[in-house]
């Protein structure tokens, strides 16, 4: 099965070398200048997923949470742009960023806490939600992907 597929059906790990392995199995066949939209509570793994794709993508700075900066950018043989949209109050707020200005091909956007800038996001985001389960287990799913 591919990690389409599996991402679809959900995937769980138990530590975050998981997550990042995941995320690596998923960079490696993420297309271009893909906006995906990362959903889910504190703790769930986003970030960690984030860095999954920075490694699998030879970006060797460290990749934090970008929360009090709004977004990061990382440079490797693809650009990645890691902003956190929690502390946004409308997607009328990310012209004034200008993010658009920093998006250069090939690139991925990964957006944490996409619900507050939704009207903003391109529909053809990746849409992935990331959840704990009362066991602890990190699940992450591809819901929606439309182009």
């Amino acid at each position: 099965m591919n990690i389409f597929d599996r991402l679809k059906k959900g995937i769980g790990t138990r530590s975050p070398e998981q997550m990042r392995a995941v995320a690596g199995e998923f960079a490696a066949v993420c297309p271009e200048n893909a906006t995906l939209a990362l959903s889910g509570d504190l703790g769930a793994g986003k970030t960690v997923f984030v860095k999954g794709l920075a490694e699998a993508w030879g970006i060797t700075e460290t990749v934090t949470s970008p929360t009090f900066n709004l977004f990061t950018i990382y440079q490797g043989r693809r650009n990645l742009l890691h902003l956190d949209a929690y502390r946004l109050n409308s997607a009328d707020e990310m012209e004034a960023l200008m993010v658009d200005d920093f998006l250069h091909s090939p690139y991925c956007l990964a957006v944490e806490w996409p619900e507050k800038i939704k009207e903003w996001l391109p529909v053809d985001s990746w849409k992935f939600i990331f959840d704990i389960t009362p066991d602890g287990t990190h699940t992450i799913r591809l819901e929606r992907h439309t182009k």
